[in-house]
């Protein structure tokens, strides 16, 4: 869920203390209201890249360290974050089944690819 609150290029506006979400596709804002009904609610990015999602009443901080947009050849939108906490860099993906699963090695243990 992580990575559908924060894979995506979605701004959001504040209105009356209520959080609006513009997207760019319908398709990414139903993932990231599908995220944001399980719990993980996208806050916002700020001036500086920094972007927030609350999860049961605590804020977690990542800074967007680089965006690599979806497009029909790749068939999938990744990001590169780095978690505030932690300084931890993930690149976290999100795409057509059939594109990630190519993605994975042979060496990819089956139970990990199953979950995929």
């Amino acid at each position: 869920m992580i990575t559908l609150a924060l894979c995506h290029t979605v701004i959001t506006e504040v209105i009356e203390d209520k959080i609006i979400y513009n997207a760019s596709s319908p398709d990414e804002l139903a993932l990231l209201n599908f995220a944001k009904f399980l719990g993980y609610e996208f806050l916002g990015i700020d001036d500086h890249n920094n972007m927030e999602i609350r999860y049961e009443e605590e804020v977690f901080k990542y800074s967007l360290v680089h965006v690599l947009e979806f497009n029909s050849t790749r068939k999938r939108m990744s990001v590169i974050v780095k978690d505030s906490a932690t300084g931890a860099v993930t690149l976290l993906c999100k795409g057509a089944d059939s594109i990630i699963e190519k993605r994975l090695t042979d060496k990819t243990d089956a139970e990990f690819l199953s979950k995929t």
